[in-house]
């Protein structure tokens, strides 16, 4: 499921996923601040949020087997 070179730069990539996450969380605040009390303003920050989210959790999953393949058994 992981594409080979992302599994060697797993950390990497973490650190990306991470990145970006915020990059879209930012997104979603200037999308609410500048464009207007509207529903395509809040469909656009919803979908940012969600692209967010994903990033996140896709994080969250390669950090974790990031941290199984360094600990000593």
């Amino acid at each position: 499921m992981i594409a080979p070179f992302e599994y060697r730069h797993l950390r990497a990539f973490v650190r990306v996923r991470i990145v970006s996450g915020i990059a879209l969380v930012v997104f979603a605040g200037v999308t609410l601040a500048f464009g207007g009390s509207n529903w395509k303003a809040y469909g656009w920050a919803m979908a940012f949020l969600a692209l967010a989210a994903g990033n996140w959790g896709c994080a969250y999953w390669e950090q974790r087997i990031a941290r199984s393949e360094a600990s000593p058994d």
